[in-house]
């Protein structure tokens, strides 16, 4: 074994095991590049280790937005509910997203039997796929397809209860159970015709804080828009029957 061999696995032995240096007998001549390079090496080494070493960081719980006020411009969105309801509920969603699918099947109906079918609020959505998920954006597109024929809620529905096995198999058939002229839906798809109207949700998102999905904004309906305060996260009923109500009780 070389000198240099010798020396590196007594370095090795040191690292590890924090004991005192070995001693290292001498065989054959060591140069000063050889002896730099071995103290270089060491170092990488001992840097290593020690990242090995250090506790392991958790991952930190989701923290909720900022509650401050938002402002959208909502003009050419499909609304649910009555365009001129007092209160408007802005959802920021992802279609592959299971949050959103968990609040789409566990507390959406209940806002929308409560609020939206009285003229309460009304309900909008807004496109926010995230990059690692591969199939939100083509999901949005199709939903927006199918949109062009006046079945952007039916295939929005369909589409999210279906959030775990998403691509274009499904859009085709759910299209199909929909009524839509099949032709159309799929030159529309084919086309990406709705691409510049995902991006301009997206950087429209951003502008306003979201950077998760869901994300809802609700607040007072003004003129083309909503003015209102961010509810990040799919949670209970009574999360948003709450901030609901407190903006009904303002004058």
């Amino acid at each position: 074994m070389t000198r240099i061999a010798r020396a590196l696995l007594a370095a090795v032995t040191v690292v590890l095991t924090g004991a005192s240096p070995a001693v290292v007998t001498a065989e054959e001549p060591i140069t000063r590049e050889q002896a730099e390079r071995l103290i270089e090496e060491i170092r990488l080494l001992r840097q290593t280790l020690e990242q090995l070493r250090a506790p392991q960081p958790t991952a930190a719980a989701p923290q909720p937005a900022p509650d401050e006020n938002v402002k959208l411009d909502l003009r050419g969105a499909h609304v649910m509910g009555r365009v001129d309801a007092p209160i408007t509920m802005v959802e920021f969603t992802d279609l592959e997203c299971p949050f959103c699918r968990t609040f789409h099947t566990e507390t959406f109906e209940q806002i929308k039997r409560a609020y939206i079918d009285t003229g309460t609020v009304r309900f909008i959505s807004r496109d926010f796929p995230l990059p690692f998920h591969a199939n939100a954006r083509p999901a949005a597109l199709a939903v927006r397809c199918a949109g062009a024929q006046g079945k952007f809620w039916e295939m929005r529905h369909a589409v999210t209860l279906n959030a775990s096995a998403l691509g274009r198999d499904i859009y085709i058939n759910l299209a199909r159970a929909a009524g839509l002229e099949m032709k159309q839906f799929e030159s529309c798809v084919d086309a990406d015709t709705y691409k510049a109207a995902i991006e301009q949700d997206l950087a429209a998102g951003v502008a306003a804080g979201v950077n998760g999905t869901p994300t809802f904004v609700i607040g007072a309906t003004i003129p083309d828009g909503v003015e209102g305060q961010r509810i990040v996260g799919a949670h209970p009923y009574a999360v948003y029957e709450t901030r609901i109500k407190e903006l009904l009780a303002k004058p």
